[in-house]
């Protein structure tokens, strides 16, 4: 009896161990799209004793600032160039780890059914942050509605706009404004998330859409402290499963796109 209640007490102990060897992570996202693929990362992720906190931010900015204050372990909600741009102004200890999506931008409209019908000097509406912001812009050059100061390359705003035959008329929202935005503006640029959230269809919906284009797709970053530690690794390991690649494909049906 005494050998039987000794092996029970061993793996009950081991259980328990097990238990708590589960590491537990924070991860920052965005509403909509992000958090909806962090939940599927989340479940696989808990088979391989990763366990992940959600945490759901309404804007652009905090999420880095909390990553960088250690208030979270990760974040899965920008771009490259949005990220490097938060790094230069804000001196940031961050580095992306992983490719996740692409959510090509679209210009939305209430007013019009065609970017062609948009009437001289109307106004639209684009993210006012620096990196959003000139990806709308180029998506209305690359549309061959404006033209921009080629120097800027991906850094540009509405004072680098050097051709504007129809005098559109560029306001800058906070992004996850833009698609209240649509009833008092003449179009605006949203970026997929927001559309998606505010029941926006990003496939049909959009007067004008943005190729796919690479320097866009979406990242998960952490501080540049833990970028080596095991749990980065399967929290990337997760992410990249052909699991959470077909939750993409069947949930979103093309408006979000895996990259990897």
């Amino acid at each position: 009896m005494f050998v039987k209640l000794s092996v029970v007490a061993g793996l009950a102990l081991a259980l328990m161990s097990g238990v708590a060897s589960a590491e537990t992570i924070k991860v920052g996202v965005t509403p909509g799209p992000h958090a909806q693929i962090l939940e599927k990362v989340k479940e696989v992720a808990a088979a391989d004793g990763l366990d992940i906190e959600i945490l759901e931010f309404s804007d652009y900015v905090v999420p880095n600032q909390a990553l960088n204050d250690g208030e979270l372990d990760a974040n899965s909600f920008q771009h490259k160039p949005y990220l490097d741009n938060q790094i230069a102004d804000r001196k940031y200890e961050i580095v992306d780890v992983a490719w996740t999506v692409n959510f090509p931008m679209g210009i939305y409209s209430n007013k019009v059914k065609s970017i062609d019908e948009l009437p001289d000097g109307a106004t639209i509406g684009i993210p006012n942050d620096p990196t959003n912001g000139g990806r709308a812009l180029l998506i209305l050059a690359d549309g061959g509605f404006i033209k921009l100061d080629a120097e800027k390359g991906l850094k540009v705003g509405p004072t680098d706009v050097t051709e504007n035959p129809k005098n559109f008329n560029f306001i800058e929202l906070d992004a996850a404004q833009l698609p209240r935005s649509l009833d008092d503006t003449d179009a605006s640029a949203v970026n997929t998330n927001y559309a998606l959230e505010a029941g926006l269809d990003p496939d049909k919906d959009p007067i004008l859409k943005e190729g796919a284009k690479a320097p866009y797709v979406n990242l998960i970053a952490v501080r540049t402290a833990d970028k080596d530690a095991p749990w980065v690794a399967k929290l990337v390991n997760a992410y990249h499963t052909p699991e959470v690649k077909a939750f993409v494909e069947e949930t979103f049906k093309g408006s979000v796109v895996t990259a990897w």
